[in-house]
């Protein structure tokens, strides 16, 4: 059964732990559900959108979205299997962590501790090991999930601010500033400064750095060098673009590449 189709069937038991791997839908439009989830996506790259941001999950991380927080989820096409635990929620209090939407680079133990449930399905519930073993998850990611990935990507419904955001995407490659954007859209550098801030509150610089490391976490899941990463997203340097990429993951880009 597929995630959307397994929405009303998820919050049917409040104490239960239901566990659903799919080849996943690759877009699943704006929903909620009454139990916290957990999800690990093999293989690709997937994004959360909240309001008006949307969050990037690279592959080798896990997120968390917290009960009742109404969400769109995306799967990239690269990905081969999402695996999720939608948890009770009776003992949230406890910890922060619970009540929060999270991105964290996932260890070997919370990967092998997810893949021992890959042959499980549905509703698990009661005193059995199964149970047990899924509370155990549970109880250690507030310990294990201290840093969390900051790439994010606002977005907005301002129809102007739409046609510049979709114009630098299809042209990442190019040298952008505010004068040449600017002059592109018939718009002055202080006009194009204020429009980045009012509609989606962020510096025109920091969203070109964020769009263009989102752009090398989508190549980086192919075969590309990291030579030509740089080159594709607009860098001169490999090491410019190394050191942008490190203040955005606290990795650099070779070794986010065996991750």
């Amino acid at each position: 059964m597929s995630l959307i189709a397994s929405l009303p069937e998820i919050d049917k038991r409040p104490d239960s732990v239901y566990v659903m791997h799919e080849k996943s839908e690759k877009h699943i439009p704006f929903h909620k559900h009454k139990k916290g989830q957990l999800s690990y996506v093999e293989g690709g790259v997937a994004y959360i959108h909240i309001k008006d941001k949307t969050y990037v999950i690279p592959a080798r991380h896990y997120f968390w979205v917290p009960t009742g927080l109404e969400h769109i989820l995306k799967v990239g096409y690269s990905a081969t299997v999402m695996r999720s635990l939608f948890f009770y929620t009776h003992d949230d209090s406890k910890d922060p962590f619970y009540a929060q939407l999270g991105i964290y680079p996932i260890n070997d133990l919370l990967l092998q501790m997810i893949q021992y449930t890959q042959d499980w399905d549905g509703h698990i519930s009661g005193k059995e090991d199964r149970y047990l073993f899924l509370a155990a998850i549970k109880n250690i990611l507030p310990a294990i999930s201290t840093r969390i990935n900051p790439i994010m990507l606002p977005s907005t419904e301002n129809e102007r601010m739409l046609a510049i955001m979709n114009y630098m995407d299809k042209h990442i490659a190019e040298t952008h500033s505010l004068h040449s954007i600017g002059k592109k859209f018939g718009l002055s550098e202080r006009t194009l400064s204020r429009l980045f801030q009012s509609t989606l509150n962020i510096s025109f610089l920091q969203y070109l750095k964020s769009l263009r490391m989102v752009r090398a976490i989508e190549l980086i899941q192919t075969n590309h060098s990291i030579g030509d990463i740089t080159y594709a997203i607009g860098y001169n340097s490999i090491a410019s673009f190394s050191n942008t990429f490190y203040q955005f993951t606290n990795l650099r880009p070779s070794d986010f590449k065996k991750l």
